[in-house]
């Protein structure tokens, strides 16, 4: 579908009938509505790379794993920047959270990573801070600020390991107010600190993360100030119904109809699995509804995923169908319906740990909710791609004490009229390459490779693109943990194609060479080699 502004969308749109208990508008100006959508997604563009510049941590500044974004006064997302798909289509629960739990008044800023909380995982750190306008008694927007530290405490340097309950994969912060009526609650971040690793990268971190939402605040206020609140406001409403509007023409372009798919994590890290994830997507009626009911139970080990992430990989499906310049927000999260089993993996109760959950189990109900959504559009969806994130978390107390965490690219599967990428981050991670000269630098390891896989791509018409091989020598005893997916077998091509090669790990002590399996915690001494091949992306077509 060609893409269309805002403004051409609304100059030709007919006024439609809002449900019942709505707030009906004025129609929006056109020209006005496009300024109105740049305005608010630049807010939150500037905060994420105020918080770039201002992090000191590698994952922040280098990786920009992190995301920004705005939510209204009823905890809807208004605006988002072009972040972390995992962390943006969840965010809204733990603006909930904050105004359930919490009385809030102006200058707080709220803390949280409880995945049972309004969280994802642990080492996800959100910030919540209300916006409000003087005289007014409740927020009128919030800002939410997310980003993932590496290390968040728990049995394991990085907080990313295999373990069997949530408080084994790190401390747990439920929504409290890390700053009340503007002053820094000081006990409450010495206890934070006193619990995680590189408890001063923490704090300057954390401190980043607090001048991102400052700046959205005084961003937001003056916007309210020269256009007025009510203006604001209601341009926030007229984005989402804009969303929802176009959202609701692309579902009518999709064949009506009940579609099923199914797929499998590998293991949990503790000895059992496969499990089994299945989608009945139902398209009609202007909506969307993903019923996973039927998957597995909850798992022992950390692939459990709470519902805030199935959300967020059920937006990314749809929203992978819309126009790129489409705004994401309440508009289109209208248009879905998610259907879990409680006690299931996707569905799991406190306190199961969830750290893959984020990172692994999204990117496979990603490839779940495409492969339900090829039966429909045969012609446009493309093949599956790596389908992990390939976790990799290195870390010691002792010095030089450190701790690392970065994701691992690799290719992404082949479309109905191209070849797959090659070494690159997919679907719900949008992160970048952790460069080798900080790596080095920070850390007590030396990179001997990094490189293609190459022919790791399934063939077809159109081949698949190619993982990666990363090589990392120690130069001092530490701990490392994997949490990597697609290792037993590899990400399926579409319509003929052949599927990409599965990833592999290997642990190389004195010139030996040892398999690895694809999630584990373990020790390595100084001269030690991980050697790490990301899968390639499925194939497209028969050749």
């Amino acid at each position: 579908m060609p893409q269309k502004s805002c403004a051409k969308v609304f100059a030709s749109a007919e006024p439609r009938r809002l449900p019942a208990g709505r707030t009906i508008l004025m129609k929006p100006d056109p020209v006005r509505l496009e300024v109105f959508h740049h305005l608010l997604a630049a807010i939150s563009e500037e905060c994420g790379a105020l918080l770039q510049t201002s992090a000191i941590s590698p994952n922040i500044r280098e990786r920009w794993d992190f995301s920004c974004s705005l939510f209204d006064g009823k905890s809807r997302l208004v605006a988002q920047a072009a972040h972390i798909p995992v962390h943006l289509g969840s965010a809204a629960d733990s603006v909930r959270a904050a105004r359930e739990l919490l009385d809030l008044e102006p200058g707080d800023v709220v803390i949280l990573n409880d995945p049972y909380a309004g969280g994802t995982h642990l080492p996800d750190v959100t910030m919540v801070r209300p916006i409000f306008e003087k005289g007014r008694g409740e927020p009128i927007f919030f800002a939410v600020c997310r980003a993932h530290h590496a290390d968040i405490g728990g049995s394991v340097p990085g907080s990313m390991g295999v373990a069997r309950d949530l408080v084994a994969e790190g401390l747990v912060i439920p929504p409290v107010k890390l700053r009340r009526a503007g002053k820094l609650d000081e006990e409450l971040l010495r206890f934070i600190c006193a619990n995680v690793r590189g408890p001063e990268e923490r704090r300057i971190d954390f401190q980043a993360q607090e001048a991102a939402l400052e700046l959205a605040e005084r961003r937001l206020l003056a916007l309210c100030k020269e256009h007025g609140s009510k203006t604001v406001m209601a341009y926030a409403e007229h984005l989402m119904d804009y969303s929802e509007r176009l959202g609701r023409s692309l579902l009518a372009a999709i064949p009506a109809g009940e579609y099923k798919a199914r797929e499998q994590m590998d293991d949990d890290g503790m000895g059992g699995g496969p499990f089994t994830l299945r989608l009945n997507l139902r398209v009609g009626r202007g909506k969307l509804r993903f019923d996973y009911r039927g998957s597995a139970g909850q798992a022992e080990g950390g692939i459990n995923a709470n519902r805030s992430i199935v959300l967020a990989a059920s937006l990314y499906v749809f929203r992978c169908l819309c126009p790129a310049r489409l705004p994401t927000n309440e508009g289109l999260f209208r248009l879905l319906e998610i259907q879990t089993d409680p006690g299931s993996i996707l569905d799991p109760y406190s306190p199961a740990p969830v750290a893959g959950g984020n990172v692994e189990t999204s990117q496979r109900l990603v490839d779940l909710g495409l492969q339900a959504m090829a039966k429909a559009l045969p012609k446009q969806i493309p093949a599956s791609s790596a389908g992990t994130m390939s976790n990799l978390t290195f870390g010691s107390t002792r010095e030089p004490a450190f701790a690392s965490y970065e994701t691992l690219p690799g290719g992404s599967g082949a479309g109905p009229d191209h070849a797959g990428a090659s070494v690159c981050q997919t679907h719900m991670t949008n992160t970048r390459n952790t460069p080798v000269e900080e790596a080095e630098l920070c850390m007590p390891l030396r990179i001997k490779s990094l490189s293609v896989r190459r022919g790791s791509g399934g063939a077809g018409r159109f081949a698949g693109g190619d993982g990666l091989i990363k090589e990392v020598e120690l130069q001092s005893a530490c701990s490392m943990s994997l949490f990597a997916e697609r290792h037993a077998s590899g990400p399926p091509g579409l319509r003929g194609g052949s599927p990409g090669k599965p990833g592999v790990a290997y642990l190389i002590r004195e010139g030996r060479r040892k398999r690895l399996p694809a999630k584990i915690s373990q020790s390595l001494q100084a001269g030690d080699i991980l050697r790490i091949e990301t899968p390639g992306g499925g194939g497209w077509g028969r050749r």
